[in-house]
C-alpha cells in the first residue's frame, strides 16, 4: 500500500517534513517583521520589573519590620527610663523623710 500522496487520520500527509507543501510553511526570512518589532526592548523591561516586584517588595517589607523594631526599641527604652525616674523620686522622697526625722531629734 503506497501512501506517499494521500493521508489518512491516524498519519496526515503535514506531519511529515519532507513531505509539505512548501507554500503552506513559510521560512522566517520570509515572513515580514511585525510592525511593533521595537516593542520588543519595553517588553523585556517590563517583564523585568515584573520579575524584581516580589524583591522590591521583599525589600520594602524588610524596611518596614526594621522601623518597627526601631519604634519598639525606643518605646522600651523610654518605659525604662520613666521606671527609672519614678525610683529615683522615691528615693529622693526618703531621704529627704529620713533627713527631716534626723532633724526633728
Amino acid at each position: 500500500m503506497n501512501t506517499t500522496g494521500t493521508g489518512t487520520i491516524d498519519r496526515p500527509v503535514t506531519r511529515d517534513p519532507q513531505k509539505q507543501d512548501p507554500t503552506m510553511n513559510p521560512t522566517f526570512t520570509d515572513t515580514p517583521a511585525p510592525a511593533n518589532s521595537g516593542a520588543i526592548a519595553p517588553r523585556q523591561n517590563r517583564n523585568l520589573e515584573m520579575q524584581l516586584i516580589p524583591e522590591a517588595l521583599a525589600r520594602a517589607h524588610m524596611d518596614q519590620r526594621l522601623q518597627e523594631a526601631e519604634s519598639e526599641r525606643r518605646a522600651y527604652r523610654l518605659a525604662v527610663a520613666r521606671r527609672m525616674q519614678r525610683r529615683a523620686e522615691r528615693a529622693s522622697l526618703r531621704a529627704r523623710r529620713a533627713l527631716a526625722m534626723a532633724v526633728m531629734q
